[in-house]
């Protein structure tokens, strides 16, 4: 909140010496794409794709990868679309508030533009999913190297691993968290040095950078490039996680991470692996883990196995950070947050999510119980995301900055063929597991929508059937009904219509407040709001106050600590001498206008479930008084 130091444009300052927030930065944002070189390359030589194992084919792939990694994450994500922050603050939500405040006044737009980004922050929740039981798989089956007779433990270890992981989220990240950095600098250390033995061993892969051996590649694999294309796009998973994770460390330490540690570690890890086929074909059934002498590889399991789980808890924590800023912009109900740090605002920990996920993970594990197997399903939803950055990014850049079409829309339109040629690759395995994470983004944005056009109905109810507040206040503050010496707030969704709490509290109890606060909260298409902008307070008549609070979808609102700071304006509200009535709405589907009988009763099921309002807001749970009302929608 107003504690908290913020830049110039109101969002939190990334501090620290730059090392530490490189640190960080690299254990954080690249545990994900730093797993990837575990089942990377075994994949794409996968019979399904038809990629002959010849040493042309090899450094083709090789080649491939390198560029890939160079156009995609470096070109697009760390030099363009990190550009492309909302006051500090990066991932698909963000740039979606951005693009949709940039839609000018048409509020087609802004809904189509709106759901476009919603749609692609569901597919997170599919990688969420994906990303921990891969690889966590993918570390594991090491195992099978070392020891052929320790196959059938791979998944049963694995499932271990993946309870424990989820076990200990209740208890936050912040002791685990000050070893993600040092232990993935190890990671990455690791898969440079034993990338450039392999490389130093057979020299010739060093002609994959030449980008006319991955052109060769991929025209000789004709229709069947789609297929290798969707293998290649799994060394590119976590690119997003560059962009989400803007606001926690700052673009600059972000760049510096990727330039100096993570791309070079990268490319020589491929490269290494290439060398390695090179040389030995039959190390194709693990590539990475046959990299390490026979000696080492035990320890290489068990690194890799704690790479695996913070390359997880990177994309959980994200799961819980995003779910909550899709609860403050309207697209999810009220759950339960619970803040695992006293001193960091970003660590949370939502159980509903939380168990959610890890069902999810068991599932996708024991359906799918290997690393190859999950590898059909893992692009789809990263590829698809990349596909709506870049239009969201069109957006901003179009709008937002002023750049002319001629600059912008051929740069758009190379982006996007790429991430088409990518997106189709993965498409092609919808069969094979690809439809598991569309799945599970159907079912959030169905979850997702319903919510936002269900509370749109309820608002329109309340209008409707509500009665205007100025003149009521008017005639109620004239009158002689009994007051009592406390202050009241009555939290309302429409600050233009009396409050049902107000009117059941008046034919109840017969008794005002001699402080009336009608109260309402509002969250910005924006992270972060200045302090001095929270409120807004409206004198309506003696004794009557109409107060609107403004957050950002980054921020937690905590109503009592802003209403304290209304005193500068006028109006005095006393933490110990305030009560708060809380309207809880009872939905009621109807039959006519609105939306199909379905979806109503989907939403009247989630109203019901919806969290706690005083805990959601901050609100002392010994001064809230709810009261409760039916709606019809």
């Amino acid at each position: 909140m107003s504690s908290d130091p913020r830049s110039s444009s109101g969002a939190p300052a990334a501090h620290g010496p730059l090392g530490a927030l490189v640190l960080g930065a690299i254990g954080v944002v690249y545990g994900d794409i730093g797993t990837s070189p575990l089942y990377t390359m075994a994949e794409v030589f996968s019979p399904a794709n038809g990629v002959p194992l010849t040493a042309e084919a090899v450094t083709g792939a090789v080649s491939t990868l390198f560029w890939a990694l160079m156009f995609v994450v470096t070109l697009k994500y760390v030099v363009l679309v990190l550009r492309a922050d909302n006051r500090g603050e990066g991932g698909i939500l963000a740039l979606t508030a951005l693009a949709a405040q940039v839609a000018g006044g048409r509020p087609g737009r802004r809904a189509a533009l709106l759901m476009l980004g919603v749609f692609g922050a569901t597919l997170f929740y599919g990688d969420s999913v994906i990303t921990p039981a891969i690889s966590v798989l993918g570390a594991v089956e090491g195992l099978a190297v070392i020891a052929p007779g320790l196959s059938h433990a791979v998944l049963p270890l694995s499932l271990v691993v993946l309870v424990g992981l989820f076990a200990m989220q209740r208890h936050g990240t912040a002791a685990v968290g000050r070893l993600f950095g040092p232990v993935i600098v190890l990671w990455f250390l690791t898969l440079a040095g034993t990338g450039l033995w392999q490389i130093l061993r057979e020299p010739a892969i060093l002609a994959a950078l030449n980008p006319l051996h991955a052109a060769r590649f991929l025209v000789e694999r004709g229709w069947h490039v789609f297929a290798a294309l969707g293998a290649i796009v799994l060394a590119l998973t976590g690119a997003e996680a560059l962009y989400a994770d803007m606001g926690h460390f700052g673009r600059r330490p972000i760049q510096l991470a990727w330039t100096g540690l993570v791309l070079p570690a990268l490319a020589l890890n491929y490269l290494g692996q290439g060398a390695l086929l090179l040389r030995d074909p039959a190390a194709l059934a693990n590539p990475f883990f046959h990299m390490f002498p026979q000696a080492w590889q035990p320890a290489a399991v068990v690194l890799a196995t704690l790479a695996a789980i913070i390359a997880s808890q990177a994309v959980i924590s994200g799961a819980f950070s995003m779910t909550r800023q899709s609860m403050l912009m309207g697209f999810l109900p009220r759950m339960a947050v619970r803040h695992t740090s006293a001193r960091e605002q970003g660590q949370i920990y939502l159980p509903l999510v939380n168990w959610a996920l890890l069902v999810g993970v068991l599932a996708a594990v024991l359906s799918f119980r290997s690393s190859a197997a999950l590898a059909g399903a893992y692009g789809v939803a990263v590829t698809l995301t990349m596909l709506i950055t870049t239009v969201l990014a069109y957006v901003v850049v179009r709008r937002a900055w002023g750049l002319p079409a001629w600059v912008v829309g051929p740069a758009t339109a190379l982006f996007l063929v790429v991430d088409g040629a990518l997106f189709a690759g993965c498409a092609i395995k919808f069969v094979d597991g690809g439809w598991f994470p569309l799945a599970m983004a159907a079912l959030f944005f169905t979850l997702m929508s319903t919510w936002r056009h269900g509370r749109a109905l309820v608002l329109e109810a309340i209008r409707r059937d509500g009665l205007e507040l100025a003149p009521f206040v008017q005639e109620l503050a004239a009158s002689s009904t009994p007051r009592a010496s406390r202050v009241a707030v009555y939290a309302v969704a429409d600050p233009s219509t009396v409050p049902q709490a107000l009117l059941h509290n008046l034919k109840h109890n017969q008794v005002l407040h001699e402080r009336n606060v009608i109260l309402n909260v509002r969250f910005a298409d924006q992270p972060w709001v200045d302090p001095a902008q929270r409120a807004e307070v409206e004198a309506l008549a003696p004794g009557f106050w109409r107060v609107r609070l403004l957050f950002g979808f980054m921020e937690t609102p905590d109503v009592p600590h802003a209403l304290a700071a209304c005193a500068a304006q006028g109006l005095d509200v006393p933490l110990f001498d305030t009560s708060y009535f809380l309207s809880r709405e009872t939905v009621v589907p109807t039959p006519g206008e609105g939306m199909v009988a379905w979806r109503e009763r989907l939403f009247a099921a989630m109203s019901r479930n919806a969290g706690n309002a005083a805990g959601f807001f901050q609100l002392p749970d010994n001064a809230v008084v709810e009261l409760g009302t039916r709606v019809q929608i």
